[in-house]
């Protein structure tokens, strides 16, 4: 009996001494070493890849914003702001769940067929918005003229760059709304626009946040 209890209580006190030494190693140390390589090595990443503007962060360079006008009286959609670049349409997961439109409470795509009509009808009311919206005095979109990233939601909804091509096509409506040359603004877009990964992997492509960032700059300047 006495052995039996005996050896119960080692067992537990070497269990409880097991507890406590993976805990401080899993829990406190591992941790610690784990943050302290990344602050050290990848300082940026591991805060979130902050973007500043004015010493202050305005966002992550990884998640797209949106750039609209206050919502009017009625409204449930706000209009776009066509001073800005405008990044990709954000249609959130669907209309059976709540489109937080780059809110940051969900994320994910429509999940909406090739052949959906609501998804053939959302392309084709942003086509023609983007004709629309970004025909100016001069130069006149053309539908054919429009990229896929215009009109259709990244698989996450917070996608936030846009292919130079998409960028390219928003430089005269820009330009126009903001006062400036269309020869600054294109350039803007260039100095703005990353190659591919490495050299191989993606697309090459425009950071919506850091773009808008310098047009502020920009105008200020004027």
């Amino acid at each position: 009996m006495n052995n039996s209890v005996t050896n119960t209580a080692r067992l537990l006190g070497a269990g409880l001494r097991a507890l406590l030494v993976l805990t401080l190693v899993t829990g406190v140390v591992y941790p610690l070493v784990i943050t302290g390589i990344a602050q050290g090595l990848f300082h940026d990443k591991a805060n979130g890849s902050e973007i500043r503007a004015n010493g202050k962060v305005v966002g992550s360079s990884l998640i797209g914003q949106s750039y609209n006008l206050p919502l009017k009286k009625g409204q449930q959609t706000p209009d776009a702001d066509l001073k800005w670049f405008q990044g990709r349409p954000a249609n959130g997961l669907g209309t059976n769940s709540v489109n937080t439109q780059y809110k940051l409470i969900l994320s994910g795509a429509t999940n909406l067929s090739a052949d959906s009509k609501v998804l053939i009808k959302q392309v084709q009311d942003a086509k023609a918005a983007v004709v629309k919206d970004n025909s100016a005095p001069g130069y006149t979109v053309k539908p054919s003229d429009v990229p896929a990233d215009a009109v259709t939601s990244s698989g996450s909804g917070l996608d936030p760059a846009i292919s130079p091509a998409y960028a390219e096509l928003q430089v005269h409506r820009v330009a126009a709304k903001n006062g400036l040359p269309v020869s600054a603004v294109e350039k803007l877009v260039k100095d703005h626009t990353e190659g591919r990964t490495l050299g191989f992997m993606g697309e090459p492509r425009v950071n919506v946040l850091e773009l808008n960032i310098a047009l502020k700059d920009l105008v200020a300047k004027k």
